[in-house]
């Protein structure tokens, strides 16, 4: 048999090495590498062709129980998951400190409890006392809850064994379990993984919907194995700042519906409370209209979310660099405008610093902000207001063109059921245009700037 290597594995990022370093050369950090057990290592006449157990093989349709999605009694949490809680599935839900992760899930839980149903919250990171606290403070301290604090793997498995399977199984977080078959400290990558192929394995088994919580690195990322957004069926990042009441709940990963779908809520005294138009939230505060300001219909899965795009543009007197400041949208993207703006409208920022915030903390992905904030520029740098019943979407190529994006006629639904009246976007969504909304449509980019500097 041959000798066993040595390992050492990042615990930040999961990645390994043969040799032990200070720094990790994928992720950058430091002192991250730890030594990982060797596995045995087996000769190459080591053959699995025989000696197991035959599987049984079946067709696509053959009859079986149909999974019943159960309702959590949080709509925006059932809307990013696609309906609901499936049986059997595992959801893994990261998110940054004090986002709001423990109180949207003892929420769900206390709902479910309260539904009837057999509902099971173990925190190992928070003693019970603790938990019953938080409960007392959101109005849940009467539900018929069962509540541990515990950090075994096995003790928690033996003791759901002795009981009916619960209906919601939540593991706060999967980062404090620990199981005594595997070396090293909670949190490892080893113990990470395998904690959570357990607790999975058992949720499969027995039908229980699972929710495990998991730490975030500073980059937001879920901390531990990769591997481990694998293993489960969805994976959920709650989003948000702390100094803005508003929370996203965004799918990342769904096995039974769509992905990047959004669940909004707001943080109040008494928990987190749903926010049903999300688009009122973010558009709040707009009494008069402001140069460098601009609404755009942005698409977060199957939901029209309406937020406004703030641009200011400083002129500089003396030879100093130029900043560029981006909140909430990619600064690369935006350099990439500005130079599209320079070269195909002969508009000069160059010379000026450029700052760019999308309201609310909001943070866009969506390629058809570009003629949004486009738009929120021009108007900056011209002290032009923008029409205030407007709303502006629209990806911008390098050679000026207003390219076509989707789901045109949902965005300008969207907008007229807000009351907006006009809307500017790609020629081509001229003919998905909503009864009430009044549609221009825009083939380059000096056609919006003519536009908007153009305006009285």
């Amino acid at each position: 048999m041959a000798k066993p290597k040595r390992k050492y594995v990042c615990q930040a990022c999961g990645s390994v090495t043969n040799r032990w370093q200070g720094q990790c050369a994928d992720c950058g950090e430091w002192n991250t590498l730890a030594e990982e057990a060797p596995q045995t290592v087996f000769s190459a006449k080591h053959d699995l062709s025989s000696g197991g157990r035959q599987i049984r093989f079946e067709p696509l349709d053959a009859p079986g129980e149909k999974l019943v999605r159960r309702t959590s009694g949080l709509g925006e949490f059932d809307r990013a998951l696609g309906g609901g809680l499936v049986p059997g599935s595992a959801i893994l839900m990261g998110g940054d400190p004090g986002i709001g992760k423990s109180t949207l899930l003892l929420q769900a839980a206390a709902n479910v409890a309260n539904s009837g149903a057999l509902a099971v919250y173990v925190s190992g990171e928070e003693a019970a006392g603790q938990v019953r606290l938080r409960a007392e403070r959101l109005g849940l301290s009467n539900a018929p809850l069962n509540l541990a604090a515990a950090t075994s793997v096995r003790d928690i498995l033996t003791t759901l064994g002795t009981m009916d399977p619960p209906a919601l199984l939540v593991i706060d977080s999967i980062q404090t379990m620990h199981s005594d078959q595997i070396e090293g400290a909670p949190g490892t990558v080893s113990q990470v993984r395998g904690c959570a192929f357990e607790l999975i394995r058992y949720a499969k088994e027995n039908g229980v919907t699972l929710v495990l919580v998991g730490h975030v690195t500073k980059d937001g990322s879920i901390a531990g194995p990769r591997v481990l957004e694998h293993m489960v069926d969805v994976v959920m990042s709650f989003e948000g700042e702390r100094s803005h009441q508003y929370r996203i709940l965004r799918s990342i990963k769904n096995r039974f519906g769509p992905v990047d779908e959004i669940g909004v809520f707001a943080m109040e005294g008494a928990g987190l409370a749903e926010v049903g138009n999300p688009s009122l939230l973010f558009l709040s505060g707009r009494e008069e209209p402001m140069a460098g300001s601009a609404v755009f219909p942005a698409m977060e899965g199957t939901r029209p979310v309406l937020v406004e795009i703030q641009a200011l543009i400083v002129r500089l007197q003396s030879g100093a660099t130029p900043r560029r400041a981006v909140v909430g949208w990619d600064s690369g993207r935006l350099a990439m405008l500005l130079a599209v703006l320079e070269a195909r409208c002969g508009l000069n920022f160059s010379s000026a610093e450029v700052y760019l915030n999308v309201a609310g903390g909001y943070r866009l992905a969506d390629p058809a902000a570009d003629l949004a904030v486009a738009a929120a520029l021009v108007s900056a740098l011209g002290d032009k207001p923008l029409p205030k019943d407007a709303v502006w979407f629209g990806e911008v190529s390098l050679a000026g063109e207003i390219r076509p994006v989707a789901h045109a006629g949902i965005r300008q639904r969207e907008a007229a059921k807000l009351g907006f009246g006009r809307g500017f976007g790609p020629a081509s969504a001229a003919t998905s245009t909503e009864k009430g909304l009044r549609y221009d449509g825009l083939t380059l980019l000096p056609n919006l700037v003519d536009r908007v500097l153009s305006a009285s």
